[in-house]
């Protein structure tokens, strides 16, 4: 970031005049206006529109609105900072103290993953509103995710053999292409579909898994703390399935009799901290009595703070013991993945599958392992 620039943003919109703004830095100036034009207030300066009508004091829902959108601007490292300062001067306490006004807010899994980090610097009296929101949250993601983990994990299973049940949920896609490969048009790559393909199918026995969570609780990983959570309630639910949700950091939490509260587990963690994955993945090993039915899914960056070498270690005596292992990568706000590309790679080498998805296309790939 060139002087100027630098300047222009630190001095906010009254350096207007002397330092003209970029069109591209104009979300940035608005962002930080919002939050430290406060520092101007007590100065005695009014915020005022540039066309001189109203005022610019901040609604309670628009704080709100301000925590979701910096998350997508700021850089964490910027961002953790800003968040301090902003549960200080916008009256989120006293927004989430008020259940008429917490009924206002439209929910999200950006809002909820941004109270969940900043949980720790509101009022005790905002623990209700805060419940409330991410209530809220939860429903909406379960209605979404519980079908597909019903229908994946306890649901039909599609068997290589001919069916003449004709239906959208037994079409046999790839099938279909391969039957139908002669029928394409070398001149537009069109291809004529004559022969349509569907697939059997029968109910999956899905009996005695253990499926085990284990979760980086570390500041960064909010959204996958929160999706978590809800994954281990839907599962918890499915017969045949015996689901232990652990949290770490530095230590290990086991949270496997809340399995079936996503709220309360929510509400109970506590992110921040180091991250020892080692540990984590030690204590797992030490649950698990039947390795040949037994899955862990390991939810994190793969920024490992403890011993790499250890880690590796105690993938390899997991996988060579028979247990399956994932390794579920956290993804960034846009979805694209975010992780430790080098330690997961090691890991890869003994033995654990590696990938980075949304919780939907988690469902299959879980129901993939436990066939």
């Amino acid at each position: 970031m060139n002087v100027t620039r630098r300047w222009r943003l630190l001095l906010g919109r009254y350096a207007e005049g002397d330092l003209p703004l970029s069109s591209e830095d104009q979300e940035v100036e608005d962002a930080l206006s919002y939050l430290y034009d406060r520092e101007y207030e007590m100065r005695g300066h009014r915020r005022v529109r540039p066309d001189g009508g109203g005022t610019l004091d901040p609604s309670h829902p628009m704080g709100l609105h301000w925590l979701k959108r910096s998350r997508e601007i700021f850089p964490a490292s910027a961002l953790e900072r800003m968040e301090r300062d902003a549960i200080a001067e916008y009256g989120i306490n006293e927004l989430l103290g008020d259940p008429q006004a917490v009924e206002t807010v439209h929910a999200s899994a950006d809002l909820a993953a941004v109270l969940l980090r900043t949980r720790g610097s509101l009022a005790p009296e905002t623990s209700d509103g805060v419940r409330a929101l991410i209530a809220k949250v939860i429903a909406e993601i379960m209605e979404r995710l519980r079908p597909q983990f019903t229908t994946a994990l306890t649901g039909s299973t599609a068997l290589r053999r001919r069916s003449h049940h004709a239906s959208l949920r037994n079409l046999d896609w790839r099938g279909t292409i391969a039957a139908n490969l002669k029928n394409v048009d070398p001149q537009s790559g069109t291809m004529l579909v004559s022969d349509v393909r569907f697939l059997a199918g029968k109910r999956r026995r899905n009996l005695n898994w253990q499926v085990t969570l284990l979760v980086d609780q570390s500041l960064s990983m909010a959204d996958s703390v929160l999706h978590s959570a809800i994954s281990a309630a839907i599962i918890a639910g499915l017969p045949g399935i015996t689901v232990r949700l652990l949290l770490f950091d530095t230590s290990v939490v086991d949270m496997s009799y809340l399995a079936e509260d996503p709220i309360e587990v929510l509400m109970t963690s506590q992110l921040g901290g180091g991250t020892d994955i080692a540990k984590a993945l030690t204590y797992a090993e030490r649950q698990i009595d039947q390795p040949s039915r037994s899955v862990v899914v390991l939810i994190t960056d793969f920024d490992e703070g403890g011993s790499v070498s250890a880690l590796v270690a105690a993938t390899k005596r997991l996988a060579e013991a028979g247990v399956r292992l994932l390794g579920l990568a956290s993804l960034a706000g846009d979805a694209s993945p975010r992780y430790n590309r080098q330690v997961a790679a090691r890991l890869a080498n003994v033995g654990m599958e590696i990938a980075a998805m949304t919780p939907d296309h988690f469902a299959n790939w879980l129901a993939e392992v436990t066939q």
